[in-house]
């Protein structure tokens, strides 16, 4: 396999996590630099880890994750961005000081981490595939994690961005745009097995 090859399905793999840190964007007023850190290493580190796993373990729980990883990622993609909304309710209902201190922290580590494990189910599969396709192994997990942790973090200041310009209705757009995600992740593979 060519480091091409590998390069594309770094990219394909690195387009969940870059969505999901788009949306953390949206939900702060500045990026610190711990926001960029917990991006890049998270994201691109269980996008690197997954498949190594997928490859040590590809051989016994490989077909069972397969065949649950949509369900996964809709559960915890749907789940935080449904939390999302619900805290976004209650703190424009209760007035602007009261949502500046209610409102939860959107880099705080168990969600961070919950958020990098649901984006990278699916390259559990690909290590599952790697050895398959006869690709450098540990080429192709530093190109997939570097790609992610670069893709991640160019999502983070983009949501940043769009959500400085557009306001705070963005909060909501980001729980939406979760729950979309893991939407489209379940029906893809729902309808891919029905071919």
């Amino acid at each position: 396999m060519s480091f091409g090859a590998i390069l594309l399905i770094a990219f394909g793999l690195a387009m969940d996590a870059t969505a999901v840190a788009a949306t953390r964007g949206l939900a702060v007023s500045h990026i610190r630099p711990r926001h960029v850190v917990l991006v890049a290493t998270l994201f691109g580190g269980f996008q690197a880890l997954m498949p190594l796993l997928g490859w040590v373990l590809g051989s016994r729980a490989g077909p069972t994750v397969e065949a649950w990883d949509h369900w996964i990622a809709f559960a915890l993609l749907a789940g935080v961005g449904a939390k999302m909304l619900w805290e976004r309710r209650g703190s424009a209902a209760e007035g602007p000081s009261a949502s500046a201190a209610a409102r939860a922290d959107p880099f705080d580590a168990r969600v961070m981490v919950l958020l990098a494990f649901a984006t990278s189910i699916d390259a559990f599969a690909v290590g599952i595939s790697l050895p398959l396709l006869d690709a450098p192994f540990l080429l192709s997990l530093a190109t997939i994690g570097t790609v992610t942790a670069l893709l991640s973090t160019l999502g983070l200041f983009a949501g940043r961005h769009f959500g400085a310009r557009l306001g705070k209705r963005l909060e909501v757009m980001g729980g939406l745009v979760l729950m979309a995600l893991g939407t489209m992740i379940l029906l893809e593979h729902l309808t891919a097995s029905q071919r």
